[in-house]
């Protein structure tokens, strides 16, 4: 089929009312489907039920270190556990803290303390500060965003490229406004465009020259084991990297076992340098005595070690990367030559990040939720939830089953093409 760009209006007229008359008959079938979030699968979560049956009336509930799980203490994790995700994201133990089933909270945590406290190093609170801004690299993390919002924090939009953040910009906003204490990043398979940081990209962020001695890069690892294809992405380490900058202060790490066991029963985790850790332990004694130890054993106990973990994710991957090749095949085949519409194919994660023609991406959205079809809403991947261009969408793959996923993508792809061919006989 002919591009819509190339098509007069007698043509695009016709287009549009064969794709309305194809989108009536979808509303009519009383669809109820939701790529909203990227929840794991019934399926996903199913593999994970034997680690429930690993900790028992009869375990031995001591750790290596011949702590009782069960009791009060170790405020930063057991040391079993502290060595499985120091090991999986490259660090000590000395750099980790273990804590809850949420990254986000922990996220959340950090920047709440920031304000009230400051970081290592900081002369004074961030919320005594005339102004707290952060950079936020676009399309992002709706979550991320909502913190800083929360906090009020002015965020200032950083454009995303294959290769990480247009790192040129972040470095000139960085060096000049000491205003500047924050960035988010998704360094590995970014969300939503999938997209892994480059050597330079991570080299670059760990010899950064903020203007503010207090500034954080909030690395949050959320994919660093959810690969699609064997021929998966790789990153550096960006703490080997601070290392030779001297910059290891100026880094949180965020990771955790959400996609990986139990969303709501996970394990997170933070990283960060010995210095950071010890203020934050400071500052966390007084919040809490400690985080689910007996999840922290269960976990150690089910997976080993690192190696096991990254095994362990061969099983998802089996389960994910065939919806993730399916939501691409019908893309291809049911837009590709239209100049509609631009997707990304990621090698992991947990999104696939499309751009219609400019402001079209509400309408797109709108138009699925009457068919049946809840997408993650339009302006969700920027902060203040204000696409300026109105063009980016996030699918999410991971939840439906295949056959739901499959109707939900021929709705998606209508409502492209009958938003498409409106806007474009508006022109």
């Amino acid at each position: 089929m002919m591009s819509l760009k190339d098509m007069n209006k007698a043509q695009l007229e016709a287009f549009r009312d064969e794709c309305k008359k194809e989108y009536e008959d979808f509303k009519a079938k009383g669809l109820k489907l939701d790529m909203s979030r990227g929840k794991p699968c019934k399926e996903q979560l199913e593999l994970s039920m034997p680690m429930l049956d690993v900790l028992n009336s009869k375990s031995d509930l001591t750790d290596a270190d011949g702590v009782d799980v069960r009791n009060y203490g170790f405020l930063t994790g057991i040391g079993e556990a502290k060595k499985l995700f120091a090991d999986l994201l490259g660090v000590t133990p000395a750099n980790i803290i273990v804590g809850g089933n949420s990254s986000l909270t922990l996220m959340y945590d950090s920047v709440a303390r920031a304000m009230q406290f400051g970081v290592y190093g900081s002369k004074k609170p961030w919320g005594k500060c005339d102004k707290v801004k952060f950079l936020c690299p676009v399309p992002g993390y709706d979550r991320h965003f909502g913190i800083t919002e929360t906090f009020g924090v002015e965020m200032i939009n950083v454009p995303m490229t294959p290769t990480g953040p247009d790192m040129d910009m972040v470095e000139k906003l960085v060096s000049s406004d000491a205003d500047i204490k924050g960035i988010w990043c998704v360094p590995m398979y970014s969300n939503p465009d999938g997209y892994t940081y480059s050597d330079e990209t991570v080299k670059r962020f760990a010899a950064l020259k903020p203007a503010a001695e207090d500034f954080r890069i909030f690395w949050d690892n959320a994919y660093c084991i959810h690969h699609l294809k064997d021929d998966h992405d790789h990153i550096l380490n960006i703490f080997d990297e601070a290392k030779r900058c001297g910059s290891e202060d100026m880094i949180f790490e965020f990771a955790s076992t959400s996609k990986i066991t139990f969303p709501g029963a996970g394990v997170a985790v933070m990283a960060a340098s010995e210095n950071n850790v010890a203020q934050i332990s400071k500052l966390l004694g007084m919040q809490n005595i400690s985080y689910d130890k007996v999840n922290q054993l269960r976990h150690v106990r089910y997976f080993k070690n690192a190696e096991g973990l990254k095994a362990y994710m061969e099983k998802h991957k089996a389960i994910l990367a065939p919806k993730f090749d399916m939501v691409i095949k019908m893309l291809n085949e049911q837009l590709g030559d239209l100049n509609i519409l631009t997707w990304n194919v990621p090698k992991g994660g947990y999104f696939i990040s499309v751009n219609t023609l400019n402001g079209c991406a509400k309408e797109v959205a709108r138009l699925c939720k009457e068919g049946g079809v809840v997408l993650t809403g339009a302006g969700a991947t920027f902060p203040y939830k204000k696409d300026p261009e109105d063009r980016n969408i996030r699918l999410s793959p991971s939840y439906p089953s295949v056959d739901d996923l499959r109707k939900a993508m021929e709705l998606f792809c209508i409502c492209v093409k009958l938003a498409s061919a409106e806007k474009l006989l508006a022109e």
